[in-house]
Order: C-alpha cells, then structure tokens, then sequence
C-alpha cells in the first residue's frame, strides 16, 4: 500500500497514472483550492454526489464554510463573499461535497504538519507554472520561484514551509517527493533559484534526480516538454549510493530519448465522426467566429486535420486555452455554419484524451455538470480546456510512478 499526497492535485493526474499501473494505493490527501479541479477530481474518481447531509444547511451557512477554506474559482484569486452569493444552494453543497470526498485539505499556505498524516509514502507537488511558463510575458511577471516572491510559481515554497514543518514535529517526511513543471524551470533566470531549492531538500536528506521529459516519446502524440524531479529521502551514505547507483542505470530521459514509445496515431485521439450528435455539438463549439483574429489563426496554425484525416503526427502543447495564437492544432471544419471560420480548434473531450484521460473520464465530468444558476452549468468548453491544460500527461507519469516504486521497494529492503 503506498500512501500519497497530492499537493496542487487539479483534476487528478496522478492518482490515474497510480490507478492505470495498478498499484496497490491511497491517496491520504489532495491539497488543491480551484473550485473546477475539486469538482472535476470527485466526478473522475467518486461519480454522482448525495448531497442530502447538506440539506440542513441554509445557502447562507454553505457560502461561510466555503469562504473559510480559502477557495477560487480561477485559480488565481481567493473567491469573494459575494461571488459566492452568485451561486445557488445546490452548487455550493456540490462543491463542500467534492471537497470532502476527495480528503481535500484546500489552500496550500494554510497546511500544517498538524493535519498531515504519517507515514506519507509520495508527496507530488505540481505548483503554478504561470510565472515560469511563456506566459509571465502576458502577465509582466518574471519573478519565476524566487523566495519570497509573492506570486503563484513561487507557492512552491510553501513545500518547503511543509516539510520543515513535519520534521519539527518529529513526525517523518515523505519517502519519495515528485515535483513537474515547465521546463523553463532549467532556464537561465530561474535556474539558480531551482538550484537553491534542490540544496533544502539535500539538506533534508533527500537525492534529487531531475528529468525533463516529452509526452511524444511515450507514445502520445502531443509535443509536451516538462521537467520532473523525483527526491527520494536516504537515511545514510549507504543507502543514497544504492538509489544513485539505480537511477543512474535507469535514467528515464536517456531511456525515452534513445527508445521513445511508438506514437500512437492521432487519428485515435481526434473525434471527427461527426454523425454522432455529442461529437457534432463539441466541434460546434469548438468552432469560432470568422474574425480577423481567427483568419490569422488558420493561416499561421498547424492544420492537424485537412477535413478528411490527420496530416500530422502530433499536436502542439496542450495549454489551458485553444482558441489562442499559438495553439496546439487545428482542424480544417468543412460543416463550419454561416459566419463561422474554416476551421475548429481542439474540443475539451480530444485535450483530455491527448493527456491521457479517457472518454469515460471526460463523460463523468459532462454528465455531472452542475447548474450554478438558472439554465448555466459551471464546467464551460473554456473551463475544461483549463483543466486539460493544466494537468500532466497520464503516460508520462505511470513511467515516473513504477520508477518510484522502485526507489520505495530499495529503501524497504534496506530498512
């Protein structure tokens, strides 16, 4: 049984690659505070809510116990009073429901040792990557990870607080610690910092091995560069040189880079049989308005789909938004209606697919779509383009995930 914390888990990345292996698993806590990721994380693992318990709570009393945990609705922000006024009853107790059935433990920066269990087996950490990604140019904020700097990149330190935490407590830290981020962590303005954050946890006692890895080089065909960093906590000299010595002979980056997966063809992953209605209805959506914006977009974006196959191998990056410059593909639409552009980009359900969910995944979501008010569901084409987006490719992190049970089964055998 290895028993796992899922720091900024958004919709769950990592307890699917934990369930795909088929590793015996309990995720003990998530700690995420996205109102969307929360909800999306219970449909994907618990399905259909009874939210019955909660109604002997007035509206009033569920939009307090939902301010006091801190919680946002576009990751970003701390939701308001009266934002969440905006929302009726039904929604509000759907949201303290997934909260509670996912083990939630909410904001990061409220997360003490207290409320931690012991023997934590994995900690994954997959903290904010807008101020290391490309776009902290749209943003004007460059601080990437610095300490101390008050962005949401630089959340990262609250691990740091966390871990410091529990060992001032005398509990015991986490075995295994997984960190994923853009690989702009590398780059040159926010190595040195990343550098300092490797030295705490080597003075922790951990020995760091870093990975940047390609979605495409396990088989899926999306073009998705991140850095991983797995920490495994060694109790003596001994034992860092037996864990040393497997991770240099089983290095994940040189393996995938020099024997890469085959790619699995796209045409798998792209819905365009358009007779069927709910595939018919997503490609509508995804389908813009022929603006001058849009026209740039079609003339200067991959075509991934010429209208009757795929011409490409492989997709862009899946970010959190598709109806941008640049996107990950597009589709050339010959059924566009009047008014509309030649072409569609990405639906919601072909992102979650590229990203190694399944069709199934995708459906609990839609078919668990809750109205927040009169005739508006809250998961929106745009809201689940974020969550694809912001997620870590499944394929990747069930390679990740069978290393670290290695690295566990080690220091078992030592211990």
């Amino acid at each position: 049984m290895l028993r796992v914390i899922e720091a900024f888990s958004g919709m769950g990345g990592q307890r699917k690659a934990l369930e795909n292996i088929g590793v015996h698993y309990e995720i003990v806590n998530t700690i995420e505070w996205d109102i969307g990721a929360i909800l999306a994380y219970d449909c994907m693992k618990n399905g259909m809510q009874d939210i019955s318990k909660y109604n002997a709570l007035t509206k009033k009393e569920l939009e307090d116990k939902l301010f006091e945990l801190n919680l946002s609705l576009d990751g970003k922000q701390k939701i308001t009073k009266n934002s969440l006024k905006r929302y009726n009853a039904e929604f509000l107790a759907k949201v303290l429901c997934a909260y509670e059935r996912t083990s939630n433990l909410g904001d990061i920066t409220k997360v003490t040792s207290e409320v931690l269990p012991t023997d934590i087996d994995i900690l994954t950490y997959s903290f904010p990557c807008q101020n290391l990604s490309i776009s902290s140019t749209w943003t004007r904020n460059w601080t990437g990870i610095a300490r101390g700097t008050s962005n949401r990149s630089g959340l990262l330190w609250e691990i740091e607080r966390i871990l410091l935490d529990i060992k001032s407590t005398g509990k015991k830290l986490p075995t295994v610690l997984l960190m994923e981020n853009v690989s702009t962590i590398l780059a040159k303005k926010n190595i040195e910092n990343f550098k300092e954050w490797q030295g705490v946890l080597e003075k922790l006692g951990y020995y760091n091995v870093v990975y940047t890895l390609n979605a495409k080089d396990f088989g899926v065909p999306q073009t998705r560069r991140r850095t991983f960093m797995i920490s495994t906590l060694c109790k003596n000299v001994s034992m860092k040189n037996k864990i040393k010595l497997f991770l240099n002979s089983n290095n994940l980056e040189e393996i995938y880079k020099t024997q890469p997966k085959p790619l699995k063809e796209l045409e798998y992953y792209l819905k365009t049989n358009y007779g069927l209605k709910k595939y018919k209805d997503e490609a509508n959506t995804s389908n813009p308005n022929n603006t001058k914006t849009r026209q740039k977009i079609y003339k200067e974006n991959k075509i991934i789909f010429n209208g009757k196959k795929a011409v490409a191998d492989t997709v862009g990056t899946i970010t959190t938004k598709q109806d941008r410059h640049p996107n990950a593909g597009i589709l050339t639409y010959p059924t566009a209606r009047p008014g509309k552009a030649p072409y569609r980009t990405l639906t919601p359900r072909e992102c979650f697919l590229l990203m190694g969910f399944t069709e199934s995944d995708y459906e609990k979501i839609v078919k668990n779509n809750p109205l927040y008010c009169i005739n508006k569901t809250f998961f929106t084409r745009e809201r689940l383009e974020k969550l694809a987006g912001n997620s870590i490719v499944v394929n990747v992190l069930e390679e990740i995930f069978k290393q670290i049970i290695e690295l566990i089964k080690i220091k078992r055998g030592d211990d």
